[in-house]
């Protein structure tokens, strides 16, 4: 037998999370699916010191912990584990972890975007440590000392751009010969004194002290020989990409796989189905727009399920 529910929101983070405790101060009882990584990104960054509250910083898994349980004094119920198949195409929706199916009448989509990653054993060990995939969350640490940037596009120019606010020297690496950034990106990346352009070479290596980043060796592209580059702090700057894979062909998206919402509100394509979070936001991705997200996505579906009460819906 299905469990129903007025509300299930799919995907944990401060986007979640703060949509449900909206959303169970409203009094809708909502069942949250945190998937396989409750808390999101931010249970793998050690201190978060830009969100708003919080003077002397806060762990990011902390402040995951502290969200969660705000959320479930009101009323929230957490189901752990991802959600493996939805059916968006008629009401209620049906959502299924496995072979249990749920059905909803409203949902919030609060799946995130995950960083790409090089994948080399040594870019885990130092994740958290010197290893970073945002300049904006973690700039503030490396005041002072050199460090490098991965990639080529304008995500990547931006991350360095950013970064020379803080750090003394940064080294944008790519591993062709010229940027795949925009024109006007790439000239602002080769007039800007503080950042070095590393060419035709890949990070093949993280080297560190088992505390922190010491430094990278990188492979030469075109002879493959070695050299190690001394920096305190690598930054990956080849892009994110959102988690919707479950909701292609059911939800609109844009060509990277961002969910389209109906600006302001967090309305998607099909109605009663609202986003929050970096899911729909490839522009900024910080955990206080995703929390301010959360808030909207709640309040958006609490005022649609009071108009959209009835049997066709339940």
């Amino acid at each position: 037998m299905a469990q129903h529910e007025r509300l299930v929101i799919i995907g944990s983070g401060p986007a979640g999370y703060t949509a449900a405790l909206y959303a169970a101060r409203a009094n809708l009882s909502p069942l949250l699916f945190e998937g396989l990584q409750p808390g999101g990104q931010l249970t793998i960054t050690s201190d978060v010191e830009n969100y708003p509250g919080f003077p002397e910083g806060i762990l990011g898994p902390e402040l995951m912990e502290k969200m969660k349980k705000q959320a479930e004094r009101f009323g929230t119920r957490y189901v752990l584990g991802d959600v493996t198949r939805v059916d968006l195409s008629q009401r209620p929706f049906r959502v299924w972890q496995d072979d249990q199916l749920y059905t909803a009448t409203a949902v919030i989509v609060a799946t995130g975007a995950s960083a790409k990653w090089l994948g080399i054993e040594s870019e885990k060990r130092y994740r958290g440590k010197g290893v970073s995939a945002c300049a904006t969350c973690d700039g503030f640490f490396f005041r002072g000392v050199e460090v490098a940037v991965v990639g080529g596009g304008d995500t990547a120019v931006e991350e360095a751009t950013f970064l020379t606010k803080y750090a003394s020297k940064v080294h944008l690496v790519h591993r062709r010969g010229e940027l795949r950034a925009s024109k006007i990106m790439a000239e602002k990346a080769k007039k800007n004194a503080k950042i070095a352009l590393v060419w035709n070479s890949a990070v093949e290596e993280v080297l560190g002290d088992g505390k922190g980043v010491t430094g990278v060796k990188l492979r030469s592209t075109l002879d493959d020989s070695a050299t190690d580059l001394a920096v305190k702090g690598l930054f990956l700057g080849i892009g994110h990409e959102p988690n919707t894979a479950l909701f292609r062909g059911q939800l609109d998206m844009n060509e990277v796989g961002y969910l389209i919402v109906k600006s302001p509100s967090s309305a998607t394509s099909v109605a009663g189905v609202f986003a929050a979070g970096d899911v729909a936001d490839p522009s900024y991705r910080q955990a206080v727009s995703a929390a301010g997200s959360g808030c909207i996505a709640a309040i958006d579906a609490e005022r649609w399920l009071g108009e959209h009460t009835g049997e066709a819906l339940a």
